[in-house]
């Protein structure tokens, strides 16, 4: 049976379909929380005992809700997958990216539903939320390398734009661990009755903003490297875009602490925090680019270069 041929631009959709996927779930999985809808349904992977479907009541819907989103972030990412083994020419990093997606979703399915069992405890929502934000730094190189050729990669910026920026990336990374915190300590807990992390809410506070002003710095100060560098325009404007989403995703978070934490404002938090790791992801991965490898590609079109015979003159003593 012959099998099917995806063109690139086919799988290019598919990819960044799964990407907005797994950003839209984190998006509709705050929402549960935020309406107190965590305990929903109160098993897994049913929703109520043995039955599946949810009782007519909005917290359940809700919950219930999200899980039919996670079923289609599955889909979608299974998608991806098919369009990675399919898509011609195949390209091996492709596949494996795009699998690594799968994966994830799978395994945020199986967190998910531990959190659900363990009753929301503080430890597995983190770490569901961080699990999330894996998945999506996996989505994001699968989409910029679907955009590049499958080659060997070459900076386009110097050495010290690029320390800087994976300085940025960690730093990032660990503002959204501290969010998380914050998330524990806090009074959105998802349900009635859930336990809280032993911290104020406060001080986590106060430690993910201090930490959120010193990235912020550190964007600035990548900002006024690029200039002198002659950056590319693409890269500069990347890094201003990222300044921007920090600097108003730092302003919502300050208005939502100063006004008693309402949900919908946590809501629109939890977006910019995906925002915020996409731009300073799409950011880092400027900074390279990829060219074609032409040994590779000579292999490729027309196969391994046979042995060649050393002279006779060479193997004949004189």
């Amino acid at each position: 049976m012959r099998v099917p041929a995806v063109s690139p631009a086919l799988s290019t959709r598919a990819f960044r379909l799964a990407l907005f996927a797994l950003c839209l779930v984190v998006i509709t999985g705050a929402a549960v929380r935020l309406t107190g809808s965590g305990l929903g349904c109160s098993t897994w992977p049913t929703c109520h005992g043995h039955t599946l479907t949810p009782p007519w009541r909005y917290q359940s819907l809700i919950e219930f809700g999200n899980r039919m989103v996670a079923v289609l972030v599955t889909l979608a990412t299974a998608a991806a997958v098919l369009g990675a083994v399919l898509r011609r020419p195949r390209r091996r990093d492709l596949m494996l990216l795009a699998a690594g997606t799968l994966a994830g979703v799978l395994a945020q399915a199986v967190l998910g539903g531990l959190t659900v069992l363990f009753k929301l405890a503080p430890g597995w929502v983190m770490a569901h939320f961080l699990l999330s934000m894996v998945v999506i730094a996996v989505g994001v190189v699968l989409v910029h390398r679907d955009g590049q050729p499958d080659g060997v990669g070459v900076a386009r910026v110097g050495r010290e734009t690029i320390l800087v920026s994976r300085v940025m990336v960690g730093l990032t990374a660990v503002v959204l661990g501290l969010g998380t915190v914050v998330t524990g300590a806090g009074p959105h807990s998802g349900s009635t009755g859930v336990a809280r992390l032993p911290i104020s809410a406060r001080d986590a506070a106060e430690m993910h903003s201090t930490l959120v002003m010193g990235l912020v710095g550190v964007t600035l100060a990548t900002l006024l490297l690029l200039r002198p560098a002659s950056a590319p325009p693409d890269v500069e404007r990347k890094a201003r875009v990222l300044l921007a989403v920090m600097v108003g995703q730092g302003a919502i978070g300050y208005t939502q602490y100063f006004t008693g934490v309402p949900a919908a404002l946590v809501e629109v938090h939890i977006v910019g925090a995906v925002l915020v790791w996409l731009a300073v992801l799409r950011f880092h991965f400027a900074l390279h680019t990829r060219v074609p490898d032409p040994a590779a590609a000579r292999e490729a079109t027309e196969g391994p270069e046979p042995d060649r015979a050393e002279p006779a003159s060479a193997l004949t003593p004189a």
